[in-house]
């Protein structure tokens, strides 16, 4: 593999992972992990908020729309949301990507995410 993220051969590397796990199971210490093993980025719900350029590109998949090779440009895996919403579309897209379903105790996830991300109003 050269050092720009291409195959010795020219060829983008795509997606070497697939993570299906929603937000607190584990997806920020998988993310570090990830990056560590592979050498490279690891696309996590805190990226969106880094491309807000991004966003569209999210909007357009929920459409059927998807620019996998644009989205993930740049990262070998993606866990988290939004990714974890589309492992199926990702699956067919790079097959050969293991898909990872990280998970926690439902009691145990239902207050750490109450607690983090869906804060009650």
């Amino acid at each position: 593999m050269c050092c720009n993220g291409t195959a010795t051969g020219g060829e983008p590397l795509g997606l070497k992972l697939i993570g299906a796990g929603l937000g607190r199971t584990g997806t920020m210490s998988l993310k570090r992990a990830l990056e560590r093993l592979l050498g490279r980025p690891c696309h996590h719900m805190h990226e969106v908020g880094s491309h807000p350029d991004h966003i569209e590109r999210w909007r357009a998949a929920v459409r059927g729309q998807s620019a996998w090779g644009e989205l993930f440009e740049g990262y070998v895996a993606g866990v988290d949301w939004p990714a974890a919403a589309f492992w199926r579309e990702l699956r067919a897209a790079y097959p050969d990507a293991p898909v990872l379903l990280s998970h926690r105790d439902p009691e145990d996830w239902w207050r750490r995410a109450r607690a983090g991300c869906w804060r009650p109003l």
